[in-house]
């Protein structure tokens, strides 16, 4: 059997009637909705279970509702899946951005519950940290079909240029990157990606994630993750901050309070893995999003990236086929 890595998503990974085959086959699934319903006083189960055919509704992108939603689905699945990855050679666990969470709970460092808490926390935290008023706004903007080095001259030169924030928020592919900032210098640098022949996405969050504009949410936050009560890793996770595997419940809490603020690495967190001796990568999660991304970032890495399989389970039977 390969060695093993387990992928979680995160926010933008959302769709109608996510998790509900699962919660509604496992009352401990089940259980999870109702809890993250208690906590964050949504009625999540209502914006993301539509009838057949619905139309998503516009609360689906509501972080203070995505957050705990997408994390109990992650969650859910991970538990449906835990008996066949303990037959499995797990190298280790990563999650983009929001799924860290759930990667955390894989692992065991944190428990379920606790999880669930941190992140409806941390939905309500990001919902509310708008721009200073009179200020022109903060924003993100996913940028494809560019390289690095033209990305960050790009970055560089909007910053200068209008004196406002900026700076690349995830690395999620060596063709695919997401700024942050204060919407001067993101609207000149989505003009600058389009002269370089790249494309700019802007993107329906309430703030500029993952950068120094976070702060104030993220000190708040950091007292809530202080009060978890954490545990050593049953495998290493890499996370978001540098990439690296980690074990030690001291170090992680310190790399999670950092994410807030700090730059996505997914393009290293998945050279880690591989490095690592991971060859099989299983996303847990809906939409497939991670699992796209794994060809595109282990291409130029050391081995041959055709000897690792990616896998998408989101749902039930995806799980029962693993």
């Amino acid at each position: 059997m390969l060695p093993t890595a387990f992928l979680f998503p995160g926010q933008g990974s959302q769709e109608l009637n996510m998790g509900r085959d699962v919660a509604e086959a496992q009352s401990a699934a089940m259980d999870l909705w109702k809890l993250a319903e208690k906590y964050s006083g949504i009625k999540l189960r209502e914006i993301y279970w539509g009838d057949d055919g619905a139309t998503p509704a516009p609360e689906m992108s509501d972080t203070r509702a995505l957050q705990p939603a997408l994390t109990v689905v992650n969650v859910s699945l991970w538990l449906a899946a835990r008996q066949r990855a303990e037959t499995m050679p797990v190298i280790g666990a990563a999650g983009h951005s929001l799924g860290e969470f759930a990667a955390l709970a894989a692992a065991g460092v944190l428990s379920v519950e606790d999880v669930v808490k941190a992140v409806t926390e941390r939905g309500k935290l990001m919902a509310s940290a708008g721009p200073p008023s009179g200020s022109s706004g903060h924003g993100m903007a996913a940028v494809v079909k560019l390289p690095l080095e033209v990305v960050e001259g790009i970055v560089d030169k909007a910053a200068k240029q209008t004196g406002a924030f900026l700076r690349i928020a995830n690395h999620n592919s060596p063709a695919q990157y997401v700024l942050s900032g204060e919407k001067p210098a993101l609207d000149l640098a989505a003009s600058l990606v389009k002269e370089a022949k790249g494309r700019a996405v802007p993107l329906a969050v309430s703030g500029a994630f993952h950068s120094p504009l976070m702060s104030e949410p993220a000190n708040v936050f950091a007292t809530i993750l202080s009060g978890l009560r954490w545990q050593p890793a049953k495998f290493p996770v890499c996370m978001n901050v540098t990439g690296l595997p980690e074990r030690d419940p001291g170090i992680l809490q310190a790399l999670l309070t950092a994410q807030m603020t700090s730059s996505v690495f997914w393009t290293t967190t998945m050279q880690s893995l591989y490095a690592a001796g991971a060859r099989r990568f299983i996303e847990l999660g809906p939409k497939s999003v991670l699992t796209k991304l794994v060809g595109q970032n282990l291409e130029g890495a050391n081995g041959d990236v055709n000897d690792a399989i990616a896998q998408s389970a989101g749902s039930l039977d995806a799980v029962l086929d693993l």
